[in-house]
């Protein structure tokens, strides 16, 4: 189930429209009293989000989703104004998956929805990684340390995985934009550099474990 907020009627009812010709579950409400409503009956797979809303605004409903662990780890895809840059570092920053600049075309739409969804649901084929006291659970997604969970956003998962994959290995801020937010993304790589510090926040002392490389980037090291 795809869920859809966006106070312009016209534009909701095309995108509900195209996303169900396209083989999708979709559902469209016009502020965020409805898509909370919503959201305690059925947790939606991905969220296309529009950043100008009427009462409470599409970053204020992203700040909700990724701070609740129930809905932290759902994809989100802002919609933001051609002229409002800042609204798109912002939400990146904040843990959207992706953007949608206005207007746009709708198979544009479907095209970013479809790779959003395949990025988030990717067959983990890899086992349970480890490192002292902490651990993914590939099959679940699920982070523990010191066996407690922790709760992270998809894209901090995604980092935190590549790191564990690929213990030793040197990532500069490209590499990282490019293998977890994705080829297609052109973003500022301080996106990467606000991530890791709210990844390392999250894992405590286990956060220790990601160096900073000057000059370079990131890697994970076995010894803090």
């Amino acid at each position: 189930m795809i869920y859809c907020i966006e106070d312009d009627n016209g534009i909701r009812d095309l995108i509900v429209y195209t996303l169900t010709a396209s083989g999708y579950e979709a559902k469209g409400f016009a502020d965020s009293s409805e898509f909370w409503t919503a959201v305690k009956q059925e947790i939606p797979t991905l969220i296309l989000l529009d950043v100008m809303l009427p009462n409470e605004d599409g970053i204020s409903i992203l700040k909700k989703i990724r701070s609740d662990k129930k809905t932290a780890e759902i994809p989100v895809i802002m919609e933001t104004a051609k002229e409002t840059e800042y609204d798109k570092v912002v939400a990146l920053d904040l843990g959207a998956d992706d953007y949608l600049t206005k207007p746009f075309g709708m198979m544009e739409m479907v095209s970013r929805v479809r790779a959003v969804l395949r990025r988030s649901s990717k067959e983990e084929k890899k086992q349970d990684l480890k490192l002292n006291e902490l651990e993914i659970n590939t099959s679940r997604h699920i982070v523990y340390v010191n066996k407690n969970e922790v709760y992270l956003t998809l894209k901090e998962y995604d980092l935190l995985k590549l790191f564990m994959e690929n213990i030793g290995r040197a990532f500069t801020r490209d590499q990282l934009l490019s293998s977890v937010w994705g080829t297609e993304y052109v973003g500022e790589t301080r996106t990467v550099d606000v991530h890791i510090g709210t990844l390392r926040t999250k894992l405590g002392s286990a956060g220790d474990y990601i160096k900073t490389v000057r000059g370079v980037g990131y890697r994970m090291e076995e010894e803090k």
